[in-house]
């Protein structure tokens, strides 16, 4: 019967309803019977496509090579390897993965636009394993050994070799091998200290400890700058040179400073680290730094990019010690134009190791403070003023400026106890503006002369993106220009438009969600974000390999030789995808411990709003605790059905309805944290 279906669909221009298939094939009681799974069996082969009750074929477009990402909630985005081939990610819906997981190359057939007009498809080949385990919890059926995955859209239990091994116990998380299912190892329970963390690292294939090699070449740095370090460099030793970072960060790779000019303008000072003084290209040190691509932190390790002696030492611009730097000097008019700018090898010593909270003190008037560091509190003040007009200017200019909060997980005597917004202050927005200014004007320099440039890219969003915030917006009253016609200014108002309202934190994340990632590229396409038509990364280089790239293309421009030839579309595209991967590797384990952390909570009341509603019900992130969960259709207590394009659940008996924005009050019903899953009823049932 499959081999009919399919070969009549094919034959078909248009969608086919189910009693015209059933007539043409003449199916009998049974086959009739078994029609409907079949169907759906086809579906998920990506043979043919079913839309209510009619059967349409698939028409498959050459297909796509690209790294995987798999959502904890089954489904997965390929962004494609080819930069030709649009920066776009291809949604992977469930079922339709091939059993990939985070960090497999794969190969894609994108059958045609998905719900939301993104590109959509299915993985056809897995066409190399980002890494061969598999993690998963220990149970047993019928007295036999299987393993429930965490990390794949398996539904049902895999049966495990255990060969000799001691065998876990139930609950227990262990690691497989992925081709076999042998046990490999037995992890522990998951709220044992360092199980998660461990379980994230390897999830996501990251490189924890460094080679013999690497650590010798590290070793064989000096422990401080030498005499013949400093040769043909500027000296910024006797200027009033400051970091201002974290609490707890011990890469101090940035430092600024000011001066203000007898014409009343500003001489901004961005200092950072000379990591390729010392990380030369071809070394082991190199290699292991471009692996990496750049450093992963969580909230109790760091996962370096380079070893410690060069990542918490000799590179970082601790206080009162010389540092080598490559300086980029700024001259800004009061209006905030950048009318001068010089870049060149340095040599700093920073006066202070400052941080927000200590600045933020300061700004906010407080007198100890003031009193602590009043050698440099002018300074500090200048540096307040500059600030504020470089952000006036960058809004003025049409940059987003979002000010989403990301949660921080508070512990008590070594337990997590609640989940808290994270600090952002006028200290970190003062960091941020100098910067980005640095960052912009290098790009600039290296795009003028017409020298490689590592970019970082930000295309503009997507059309069928634009369309569907748009027609989210007209249920709050407002209006945005046509696809061809928005720019970041037009997403800027409309987040200004809701600042301080109920659904400002909404509809801040809907404008987020309709851009597109912003990536590393060889070529330069504008940053649309931050509305600049070059922008880079210039100023890490201590955690992020492009950054230190860039900083080595810039050296040799400016020491006027020919740029040495590299792949530098190779490099965007690899460190591309490792910043991805860190960033999902960060969020995971944070997800996961706040998750373990609600599991305590089953039967309590919570406060949250909708962020989407889909064909499973609807999905309500709660307002103190950064995660998101599903309040199915079979806890709404009517018959709903959803307008897709009015994006609004309505009950066919109560009128009761459901719109995306609203704040409603939930109980928590169940919070499975190794799958991820978690479920609500509405309050008051």
């Amino acid at each position: 019967m499959e081999t009919k279906i399919i070969e009549f669909i094919k034959k078909s221009d248009r969608p086919v309803s189910l009693n015209r298939l059933i007539q043409a094939l003449n199916l009998n009681k049974k086959e009739r019977r078994k029609l409907t799974g079949t169907l759906r069996y086809l579906e998920k082969k990506g043979l043919l496509k079913m839309m209510g009750d009619r059967v349409s074929r698939v028409t498959p477009s050459a297909t796509v090579r690209g790294i995987f990402s798999l959502n904890p909630r089954g489904f997965g985005f390929v962004t494609p390897e080819n930069p030709d081939q649009g920066t776009q990610d291809i949604f992977i819906p469930p079922h339709q993965t091939s059993g990939a997981v985070t960090g497999d190359l794969v190969e894609v057939i994108i059958r045609e636009k998905g719900l939301a007009g993104k590109p959509e498809g299915r993985i056809v080949r897995i066409l190399k394993k980002g890494r061969t385990s598999l993690y998963g919890v220990f149970l047993e059926i019928n007295y036999q050994p299987f393993v429930l995955p965490m990390d794949t859209l398996f539904e049902e239990a895999l049966p495990v070799k255990i060969k000799g091994r001691k065998k876990p116990r139930p609950g227990q998380i262990v690691e497989l091998n992925r081709s076999s299912l042998e046990l490999i190892r037995i992890l522990g329970y998951q709220d044992e200290p360092g199980v998660d963390l461990q379980v994230v690292i390897n999830q996501h294939n990251l490189r924890q400890e460094f080679p013999k090699e690497v650590l010798a070449e590290a070793d064989s740095l000096p422990e401080q700058p030498r005499p013949e370090d400093l040769q043909n460099r500027v000296d910024y030793r006797n200027w009033t040179t400051v970091t201002v970072d974290g609490e707890k960060a011990q890469d101090f790779d940035d430092a600024v400073s000011l001066r203000k000019l007898p014409n009343g303008h500003f001489l901004l000072g961005v200092h950072i680290a000379d990591v390729s003084h010392y990380v030369k290209p071809g070394t082991a040190l190199d290699r292991e730094a471009y692996l990496r691509g750049t450093s992963v932190y969580f909230p109790d390790l760091t996962l370096p990019m380079l070893p410690e002696k060069l990542s918490n030492n000799l590179c970082s611009l601790r206080p009162r010690v010389p540092r080598l730097t490559v300086s980029a000097l700024l001259e800004i008019d009061r209006k905030g134009n950048v009318v001068r700018s010089d870049f060149h090898p340095s040599v700093i010593q920073t006066v202070e190791r400052l941080t927000y909270t200590s600045v933020f003190k300061i700004f906010q008037g407080d007198l100890e403070e003031q009193n602590r560091y009043r050698h440099i509190l002018a300074d500090l003040m200048d540096m307040r003023e500059l600030a504020r007009i470089l952000k006036s200017r960058r809004l003025k200019q049409g940059s987003l400026d979002f000010d989403l909060l990301e949660p921080e997980l508070v512990y008590q005597e070594g337990l997590l106890t609640a989940v808290a917004p994270s600090e952002r202050n006028e200290a970190h927005c003062l960091i941020e503006e100098f910067m980005l200014m640095a960052n912009v004007a290098v790009a600039n320099f290296l795009t003028e002369l017409q020298h490689p440039c590592l970019y970082r890219v930000h295309p503009a969003p997507a059309r069928s993106d634009l369309e569907k915030l748009r027609n989210l917006l007209v249920h709050f009253g407002l209006n945005l220009p046509r696809s061809s016609q928005v720019k970041s200014s037009d997403l800027q108002k409309i987040i200004e438009e809701f600042k301080g309202r109920p659904e400002e934190k909404f509809i801040t994340i809907q404008v987020l969600r309709s851009l597109r990632l912003a990536v590393y590229s060889d070529e330069n396409c504008g940053h649309f974000g931050l509305a600049q038509t070059a922008y880079t990364h210039f100023t890490s280089p201590i955690r992020r390999y492009p950054d230190l790239v860039i900083h080595r293309l810039l050296k040799r421009a400016l020491a006027g030789r020919k740029p040495r030839p590299l792949p530098l579309a190779e490099i965007a595209l690899h460190c591309s995808q490792r910043e991805r991967i860190a960033d999902e590797a960060e969020r995971s384990l944070i997800e996961w411990r706040i998750l373990r952390l609600l599991k305590n909570k089953l039967g309590q009341e919570f406060s949250g709003i909708i962020t989407d509603i889909n064909r499973a019900g609807l999905v309500v992130e709660l307002d103190d605790y950064f995660i998101g969960g599903l309040v199915p259709y079979s806890a709404l207590g009517d018959d709903f059905f959803l307008r897709k394009n009015e994006r609004v659940l309505r009950g066919r008996h109560t009128g009761t309805t459901f719109s995306l924005g609203d704040r409603i009050r939930v109980v928590l019903a169940s919070c499975n944290p190794l799958l991820k899953k978690v479920e609500f009823v509405l309050a008051g049932q």
